[in-house]
C-alpha cells in the first residue's frame, strides 16, 4: 500500500441546497478540466484529465450519543498517466 499525503481538506455545515448548488458549480469545474479549491490562505489547483474513476459509498455510522451518523462519499481518482500527452505530432 502507497503512502497518502493530504493535500487539502474541508468540512463544514451546508444547507441541502448549498451543497447542491456546490456540487453543480463542480460538476462544472470538472467538465472544463480544472478545479481550483481555495479556503482561506489555502489553495490547490486539480487539472482534471479526460477520464476520471467515480467512487460512491453510502454507510451508517453508529455515534453512540449522537445516533446513527448517515454518509455518502463521492470520491473521483485519476492517475498522473491518464492524463493525455496530447494529440501525435510529426516533427
Amino acid at each position: 500500500m502507497g503512502k497518502e499525503t493530504r493535500l487539502f481538506k474541508s468540512q463544514e455545515k451546508k444547507s441541502r441546497e448549498e451543497v447542491s448548488a456546490f456540487l453543480k458549480q463542480l460538476a462544472d469545474k470538472i467538465t472544463a478540466g480544472q478545479v481550483v479549491l481555495r479556503k482561506g490562505q489555502e489553495e490547490i489547483t486539480l487539472e482534471m484529465p479526460f477520464n476520471l474513476v467515480l467512487e460512491i459509498q453510502v454507510e451508517d455510522e453508529d455515534k453512540k450519543q449522537k445516533g446513527i451518523q448517515h454518509s455518502l462519499e463521492l470520491e473521483i481518482k485519476w492517475f498522473d498517466s491518464d492524463s493525455p500527452s496530447g494529440p501525435l505530432e510529426l516533427g
